[in-house]
């Protein structure tokens, strides 16, 4: 697999105060935001996402984006690793994977396969 960009992810409940702290905190506004369900800042070529609505797990973890979505989640598959299902989010194609120190979710554009 081939990442083409890593971020951490941070439940939340409640997105708009998390959003107003993390900003104070890192000083600069989110690069995006999406009502209750996630936001992100792009710091110095790192990501920092919030995610709150949407979220796959309610522990800290890493989402990793890949442009071959399918082709990855076989190979995955494939090495004994556990995978969940492809779900469909708003902006994205996604899926789980078990057996790692951390909560990992792999994830490509709609439009990427």
């Amino acid at each position: 697999m081939t990442a083409t960009s890593v971020s951490s992810v941070i439940p939340v409940t409640n997105m708009a105060a998390a959003v107003e702290r993390w900003e104070q905190l890192l000083g600069l506004p989110p690069t995006f935001v999406d009502g209750d369900r996630w936001a992100q800042f792009d710091v110095g070529g790192t990501r920092v996402s919030l995610a709150g609505t949407d979220r796959t797990t309610e522990i800290a973890g890493l989402m990793v984006k890949t442009e071959h979505l399918e082709t990855v989640r076989e190979l995955l598959k494939e090495s004994g690793l556990i995978v969940s299902e492809l779900v469909d989010g708003s902006h994205e194609r996604r899926f789980t994977v078990d057996g790692l120190e951390v909560p990992v979710t792999i994830y490509s554009s709609h439009q990427s396969t």
